[in-house]
Formats: C-alpha cells, sequence, structure tokens
C-alpha cells in the first residue's frame, strides 16, 4: 500500500502557511494553536493516531516561519521609511531580471532585488531585505547580480517585500555579477542566438522551452498557449528540468560515469540548470518538482516520488513560505501528485485494451490536468476542454525542443555555425508545438466559461474529486471511454449558442475583449458595424459569434495600438467584411502592420465629417479633421487622432470616442457644441485624463467603459465613475458585466450584460 505520510508533511505544511499568509495575524495564531493543541489532546486521548503529529507539527513550523518572515518584513527599517515616502541611498543587488511593462504615463522596469544598506535621515542601516525596483524606461538596465547603489523614493508595497524602489537618480555600479552568472547570461544568449535566423515564434519558443526565456513571446500565442493548457512549457517547470537533467544523465552513462558519481552529476546538472534559468523562487521550485519526477521515473518511482514530493513542498515552504499562495507553487505540486499518484491508476485501467505506451501517453497529461483543473478555474475562470490532446500532440516535440535547443546554445559558445546547426531540428519541434497551441485555440469550444466564484469553484472541485475513483472504471472499458471521448470532441467542435444572447432589441454591443475596445453596432439581423477589433483574435471572433454576426459592412479602427487592432484578425474568421478603416495617423508601426497583414493591404481613411449609411446604422466620422493637429505636448498623438464617431441606430444616438485625450475632447466640445446623446463609450477605457465638463455635458443616459480586469493602469478612474453618476448617467464595465448591450424596448433604452 502506498506510503502517503511524507505527503501528509507537505500538506500540513501547506496549510500551516496559508493559515498565516491568508488569515489576519491573532485569528492566524489562535487557528494555529487550536490545531496543534486539539491534535495533541486526540492523541493524548488515544482518539488520534500519533502519526497525525507529523503533519501538525509541520503545520506549526511553516507557520512560525511564515509569520517570522511576515513581521521581519514589517518591522524592516525600509518599511518604516516606505509609510512615509522618504528619498534615501540604498545599496542593492538584483536578484532577477528586468521585465518592462506598460505603466500609465510610459514603459516601467522591474526587478527583485535584496538591499544590504540603507541611509537616509541622518541614519544608516546593514540589512538583509526584499525590494521590488520600479524604474522609468531611461533608467540603465543593471545585469542579475549586479550591485548597485542609487538614491530613490521608498513606496509601501503590498506583497512579501519591505518596500517598492522608485530611482530617482542614475545608479553606480559596486559591483558586476559573480562568474557564475555571467556564464549563465551566456548560455541564454547562446541559445536565442542558435535560433536567431528561425520564425518569429519559434525563435522566442526555443528560449523559452529551454530556461523560461519568453520576454519576446507574442502575447496572442502566449494566450493560445494559455487556452490549450500548454502554458507550462513557456515557464520554468519541473518538465524543463527532467528534460534536461534526464538528458545529462543519459550522456553521463554513455560516457562510463556510474554509482554515486552519476548522482553527483545530475546534482551539478540541476544547479547548472537553476542558475541558467535564474535562482529566483519559482526556478527553485520548478527545480524541486523536477528533482520528484526524476526519482518518479527511477525504480520504485511511485513510492520514492510521493515521499520525496512531500518533503519537497515541506522544505520549499520552511525556506519560502510565500510560495503557498503562488499559482505557479500549486500548479506545479498538484501536477507532480496527480501525475505520482493518479496516473499509474489510470494507465493501469486503460492498459486493459490498449497497448501500454498509448495509456501511458493518454493518463500522464490527463491527471496532471485533473489535479490542476480547479487552480487554472479560479486563475482564468474557464476549463479548458482540449488541455489533454494538445499536450499529447505537443509531447512528442517538446524533448527534442529543449535539449537540442540547449545544446544548441552550449555548443554554440564554442562554434555558433555548429550551434544553429544544432539547434535546427529544435526550432522545427517549437513550430510543432506553435501549430498544436494555434489550432487547438482555433477550436469552437476549446474551453467553456466557468466562473471564479466560490460556488463554482467548489463544484468543480468536487467534479475533480470524484473523478479519482470513476475515472478507472470508465477507462477500463472501451465503449465508456470511447463514448466520452466521442461526446468530448462533439462539444469541442459545435461551439454552443448562449441562451437569450443577445437580447432582442439590442443595438449596440460593448465586448468583453480584455483591456481594449471592441464595439458593434446592429446593421441588420446577421449583420453588423464593427468599430475596434480589441487586442485578441479570439475574444473578438467569440464575441460576433455570440452575436450571431456574418456580414460587416464597414471595420472602423479609431487607431492603431494594439489594444484596438490586434484581435482584427477574429473579425475575419467565417465573416464577409466589405472595408476597413482607420485614421490618418499612421502610428504605431507595429499596429499599422497588423492590420495591413489582416487587411492585405492599406486600410482607407474615415471620411471626415460624411454621412454614411449601412442597413440600420447611420455614421458620422467627427474627429480627426484632415491634417489637423494631434492634441497637446504630454498628451498621446494616436490617441488624440482616434476616429470619434456619432452613430444613430434605432434612434439611439451613440458617441463613440476612441482614446481620445483632454486636449481633443476641449476641440470636440467647441465642434461640437451643443450635442446630446444616449450612449456614450467613454474615452480611453475610463482613464482619469478626461475633460469632465464636455462629457457630463453629453447628457448620455448610458455610459460603456471597455476595460480589463484587474489592470494596471487603475482604469477605470474612481473620480471619472462618480461624475458621471452624478450627471445621471449609468456606467457599465466590461470587467464586471461582461458583454453589455444596449437595447430598445417598449420603454426605451435598457442595458443587458451577459456576465
Amino acid at each position: 500500500m502506498l506510503d502517503l505520510r511524507a505527503v501528509a508533511l507537505g500538506v500540513g505544511a501547506w496549510a500551516g502557511a496559508l493559515l498565516v499568509l491568508v488569515l489576519p495575524g491573532r485569528v492566524a495564531l489562535a487557528a494555529v494553536v487550536g490545531i496543534v493543541a486539539g491534535a495533541g489532546l486526540l492523541v493524548v486521548r488515544r482518539a488520534l493516531a500519533a502519526a497525525w503529529l507529523g503533519p501538525v507539527a509541520a503545520l506549526a513550523a511553516v507557520a512560525g516561519v511564515a509569520a517570522l518572515q511576515l513581521t521581519l518584513v514589517a518591522t524592516s527599517p525600509l518599511a518604516v521609511l516606505a509609510e512615509d515616502g522618504a528619498v534615501v541611498t540604498l545599496r542593492l543587488e538584483v536578484t532577477s531580471d528586468v521585465r518592462v511593462v506598460a505603466g500609465q504615463y510610459g514603459d516601467l522596469q522591474v526587478a527583485q532585488a535584496d538591499v544590504t544598506r540603507v541611509e537616509g535621515r541622518g541614519t544608516a542601516w546593514t540589512l538583509d531585505a526584499p525590494v521590488v525596483v520600479m524604474a522609468g524606461e531611461e533608467w540603465p538596465r543593471p545585469a542579475l547580480g549586479t550591485t548597485l547603489e542609487t538614491t530613490a523614493r521608498l513606496v509601501p508595497a503590498d506583497d512579501d517585500v519591505a518596500a517598492l524602489v522608485r530611482p530617482t537618480g542614475d545608479p553606480r555600479v559596486v559591483a558586476e555579477p559573480d562568474v557564475w552568472w555571467d556564464a549563465a547570461a551566456a548560455v541564454r544568449r547562446s541559445v536565442r542566438a542558435s535560433v536567431a535566423g528561425r520564425d518569429a515564434d519559434a525563435r522566442e519558443l526555443v528560449p523559452a522551452l529551454v530556461v523560461g526565456d519568453d520576454g519576446g513571446l507574442d502575447e496572442a500565442l502566449a494566450d493560445d498557449f494559455r487556452t490549450t493548457g500548454l502554458t507550462h512549457l513557456l515557464a520554468v517547470s519541473g518538465t524543463n528540468l527532467t528534460l534536461v537533467v534526464g538528458f545529462v544523465i543519459i550522456l553521463g552513462r554513455w560516457l562510463g560515469v556510474r554509482g554515486r558519481w552519476l548522482h553527483v552529476l545530475a546534482a551539478l546538472g540541476i544547479a547548472g540548470f537553476v542558475m541558467t534559468a535564474r535562482a529566483e523562487p519559482s526556478v527553485v521550485r520548478a527545480a524541486a518538482m523536477g528533482t520528484v519526477a526524476l526519482i518518479g521515473m527511477g525504480a520504485n518511482g511511485r513510492s520514492r516520488g510521493t515521499r520525496c514530493l512531500g518533503v519537497a513542498v515541506l522544505g520549499l515552504l520552511l525556506v519560502s513560505p510565500s510560495l503557498a499562495v503562488s499559482a505557479g507553487f500549486a500548479l506545479s505540486a498538484l501536477a507532480t501528485g496527480g501525475i505520482l499518484l493518479l496516473a499509474p491508476v489510470w494507465r493501469d485501467a486503460l492498459a486493459r485494451w490498449t497497448p501500454r505506451w498509448v495509456a501511458e501517453a493518454v493518463s500522464v497529461p490527463l491527471a496532471a490536468q485533473v489535479a490542476c483543473t480547479p487552480v487554472v478555474a479560479a486563475l482564468s475562470g474557464q476549463v479548458s476542454l482540449v488541455a489533454v490532446a494538445a499536450n499529447l500532440l505537443a509531447a512528442p516535440a517538446v524533448a527534442p525542443a529543449t535539449v537540442l535547443g540547449l545544446t544548441g546554445g552550449l555548443l554554440g559558445l564554442v562554434w555558433a555555425p555548429l550551434g544553429v546547426l544544432v539547434a535546427a531540428p529544435a526550432a522545427w519541434s517549437a513550430g510543432w508545438i506553435i501549430s498544436v497551441a494555434r489550432r487547438g485555440a482555433d477550436v469552437p469550444t476549446a474551453a467553456v466559461d466557468w466562473g471564479t466564484g466560490p460556488v463554482a469553484l467548489v463544484v468543480l472541485t468536487v467534479l475533480c474529486v470524484l473523478s479519482v475513483p470513476l475515472a478507472p472504471r470508465l477507462l477500463r472499458r472501451p465503449g465508456t471511454t470511447l463514448a466520452c471521448t466521442g461526446l468530448l470532441v462533439v462539444v469541442m467542435l459545435v461551439r454552443p449558442p448562449s441562451p437569450g444572447w443577445p437580447p432582442a432589441g439590442w443595438v449596440v454591443a460593448m465586448c468583453d475583449v480584455g483591456q481594449g475596445d471592441g464595439l458593434v453596432l446592429r446593421a441588420g439581423p446577421r449583420s453588423a458595424v464593427v468599430v475596434d477589433a480589441g487586442p485578441d483574435p479570439a475574444l473578438m471572433d467569440a464575441c460576433l459569434d455570440r452575436l450571431r454576426i456574418s456580414e460587416v459592412p464597414l471595420v472602423v479602427l479609431t487607431h492603431f495600438h494594439a489594444d484596438h487592432v490586434d484581435g482584427l484578425a477574429g473579425v475575419y474568421d467565417d465573416r464577409a467584411v466589405a472595408a476597413v478603416e482607420s485614421t490618418w495617423l499612421l502610428e504605431p508601426a507595429d499596429g499599422l502592420r497588423t492590420v495591413e497583414e489582416a487587411v492585405g493591404g492599406d486600410p482607407g481613411v474615415a471620411a471626415y465629417g460624411e454621412t454614411r449609411r449601412f442597413g440600420e446604422v447611420t455614421l458620422q466620422a467627427v474627429w480627426p479633421e484632415p491634417g489637423g493637429s494631434v492634441g497637446d505636448a504630454g498628451e498621446s498623438g494616436p490617441n488624440n487622432a482616434s476616429v470619434v464617431l456619432v452613430a444613430e441606430v434605432e434612434g439611439v444616438r451613440v458617441l463613440l470616442t476612441g482614446d481620445v485625450e483632454p486636449s481633443a475632447q476641449r476641440s470636440l466640445a467647441r465642434d461640437l457644441s451643443g450635442l446630446h446623446v444616449d450612449v456614450l463609450k467613454v474615452p480611453h477605457h475610463g482613464s482619469r485624463h478626461q475633460d469632465l465638463d464636455w462629457l457630463t455635458s453629453l447628457g448620455a443616459r448610458i455610459s460603456l467603459v471597455s476595460v480589463g480586469e484587474d489592470n494596471d493602469y487603475g482604469h477605470p478612474a474612481p473620480d471619472l465613475l462618480a461624475a458621471l453618476t452624478t450627471a445621471g448617467s449609468r456606467v457599465w464595465r466590461t470587467d464586471v458585466s461582461g458583454d453589455v448591450v444596449v437595447v430598445v424596448t417598449d420603454g426605451g433604452v435598457g442595458v443587458v450584460g451577459r456576465g
């Protein structure tokens, strides 16, 4: 019988960390004390086996470490100075690669660091405290392992770091990265160089597979990987380490390495992998889970693997309790547990009527998917239906892409042409994985919306738990297995209709496309004018499918920012599109190229001032004037050159404003003096930079805000929402209500939210 005592230790440790990290301090303390005391009392009375004291001790130990770390961070001099917004001089070591993220006023460089010295307000402290550095795009980009001194303003942090560091001056390099960081960086550069001449997506995917370097991966492709359950390939995971270290072990055996020296070689391989992939908590976690997987592949692997899994979870949480609330940690641990505990049973059931290799190939991704499904649904609100099939199809290409990509990078350090030659099959393998992700995401029902509410997640968790005993019974019979598979295929290939959607009498729809714009004006029974296409073709296509639109006489792209044009291909999917128009300002260039690729040529320029009719839609472009100004200094030219439209559908007047900023809004207020509308599409996703006097003067009864959930920009601004509400307008948001449609009824104009 399988010994699960070590797994119980890991579960206890995880519970202890969650108690401290999730609950308020005193409540967490009371809970831990109560559990320990209750377990001790039950053991004394012999109502509970003494073996349960192990998990309880693990719970108490990890809870204590978590509480201590939180206290040290909260009482750090950095945290105290951050509360006052102090400007200080810091000495810090950069502990992660710099990431560039979009900020409200420009790009930001974000990196993790450890502060070893801080001087401010006449006092200096020597310490060791984690921080997050957020610098402007002009700040020099430091390499991982660099020690710097800089002046900075400290800002309070909500995470498990002492402060946010906002540099106010140029940094001074105190110490360059150590030699091992330079060596790891050289390997990463060589991996990239070995596939630099390949297809754009393949040359980004190979470094992601080898060392988790996915910084340049196309966002639309990353979404396809999420939809098809292949996201684990883009991050440093246990799979990466298993493949790399497994290859090192096989190579060592070929070279005659045996016995303990083989263990030493494996340890060196693990250390080298961690250094190359960056020794961050997520990488250490992946290395631990990969090591467990390697052990699970050896003799008596299931028993040894489960013991190692429990010990690994306990050890990781003792070192870094914050991993307990990390989605990556949860997915790694659950996937590894599913493969060790569920896959062998399901494999044996399936092997009764299929070849063993088929049973193995199916049971491993199926077990991992079932174990991870509740967490994935909590993160995305979806359950992937194609994940198992996509992983099955992608699996044969993962090993060559990873191993040959790394080998090519290593050989490229010696002779670049040899590295390019060896890495060529890695790029071909990556191309196959990309095809699987894209085609899988294009399946009509690749994933089903599930929701992230507590009831939905509890129901899903219960279903996954019930599948543990039921799956072997189904899998051991060919009839039930094939019937279930056939039913799943039918569900995937036939997009189910949305009951009651769209509502009768709808005239305007605001699609839930995330942080972007995608508006639809009903021109006829299956016809519509589309204004902007959002950032994701799949989301825009799905919204138009739900609205049952098959003909698009006109697409107007207000400007060429990605959140308005990158989804244009989704409008074309199985639809007749007659014309595409946009603004005369052809910036930014990347957005223009995206549009040209989708259209197959240059888009037209929206006819300024001309009133046109498309079925039930009357449309007039009222901005920008040909050759006019693009706004004040400090504002975005492309935003201010957005095409602004006044539309009328079934008697409902709508103002569609793109992303125009205050100076353009003031010009519109002069040009369109006295304009009143029924529906206002709020400019720039509800940014706080608005001409509130003009927006509130429009008299709109309904204001639509197309905005992404939990976006980084603070959209929509509370002051804007308050002003619109005070003016008598009802505000509807896609991040709250999903797709939003305006409907005409006998009683007037109403709104229905799909979410």
